[in-house]
């Protein structure tokens, strides 16, 4: 059992590294010129907390990367649309990791940025009150299927590289 201590340290390192992913990101211009397709490789460091220590550690460094992401990187409405997707994104991770019993892990991956995507949909709609941000859904779902399946990949090679630590 991990000292309180030393949870708490890890848990610093694994959003601090969440947050400098999530940065770069930003820095990277999106070739699509869609509103809310992006990479999110900040949620590779979310799967592997989820299986290296659970759900609760993964919420807390998932919830320190959004508020402070949002601080430092983005607009305080980014916080909304990051906070409600990122929760939606790590319950369906979740369930859906229970479900396949910790196997494909990309499959877990996919289904959280279908999630997260979802919830930045709902959240548009509910601030526009125009269900017409409804069009991006098709894009939204074809880029949360790829990013995803990528995230997920490279989530599964960084933890059996970690094993080997």
């Amino acid at each position: 059992m991990q000292s309180r201590t030393k949870q708490i340290a890890i848990s610093a390192m694994f959003a601090a590294l969440a947050i400098g992913i999530y940065g770069l990101e930003s820095m990277i211009p999106n070739p699509i010129p869609i509103p809310g397709i992006k990479l999110g490789l900040a949620n590779i460091i979310t799967l592997i907390v989820l299986k290296k220590y659970g759900l609760k550690e993964s919420a807390l460094v998932l919830a320190v990367r959004i508020l402070l992401s949002s601080l430092l990187f983005g607009q305080l409405m980014s916080l909304l649309y990051s906070a409600v997707g990122g929760a939606l994104c790590l319950i369906a991770e979740y369930l859906v990791d229970k479900f396949l019993r910790g196997k494909a892990l990309f499959i877990t991956a996919i289904f959280g940025a279908i999630l997260h995507n979802v919830g930045q949909l709902l959240v548009a709609v509910i601030i526009t009150s125009l269900p017409g941000v409804l069009i991006y859904t098709p894009y939204l779902m074809i880029s949360a299927v790829i990013t995803g399946f990528v995230t997920g990949l490279a989530a599964l090679f960084s933890l059996k590289l970690l094993k080997k630590l």
